[in-house]
């Protein structure tokens, strides 16, 4: 199913380099038919975390393109779902249809098995979000 106007979704956490970026390149993977997807972080680091770039890269995804950013570099939107991974209260000025919290540990600092746990969770995550869009896409909209 195409849908006529793609769902924007912005994933925050707090330095944009491990957690929303997967998230980032995960759901532009999979809902590319369907979601406008942007990451953020509350307080960025400036990079991604070269572990989060190789546990995509094992799902197929590039990030390599992908930089980390502060909320202030978005573009204003009404967005349609805010996903937040542990900044908390960070980014309530931002205008939502949705918000989430998915309660996900950081894996920095952690090995590679930690950043492949919060992949494969954030998958999951992301896959329930696509079929609640697609089941509500009708009435919604």
């Amino acid at each position: 199913m195409t849908l006529k106007m793609k769902y924007r979704v912005l994933f925050v956490c707090v330095e944009n380099s491990c957690r929303s970026q997967i998230s980032e390149g995960l759901a532009r993977h999979l809902g590319s038919n369907i979601l406008e997807v942007w990451s953020a972080g509350s307080i960025p680091s400036g990079e991604i975390h070269p572990l989060a770039i190789q546990v995509l890269k094992e799902k197929g995804i590039n990030a390599s393109h992908q930089k980390s950013k502060g909320l202030r570099e978005l573009p204003s939107y009404e967005w349609d779902y805010i996903v937040t991974m542990g900044c908390g209260d960070a980014c309530p000025h931002l205008p939502a249809k949705h918000r989430l919290d998915w309660n996900l540990a950081d894996p920095k600092g952690q090995p590679i098995e930690a950043f492949r746990k919060t992949r494969d969770e954030i998958e999951k995550q992301i896959q329930s979000l696509i079929k609640e869009i697609r089941a509500t896409a009708s009435t919604s909209r």
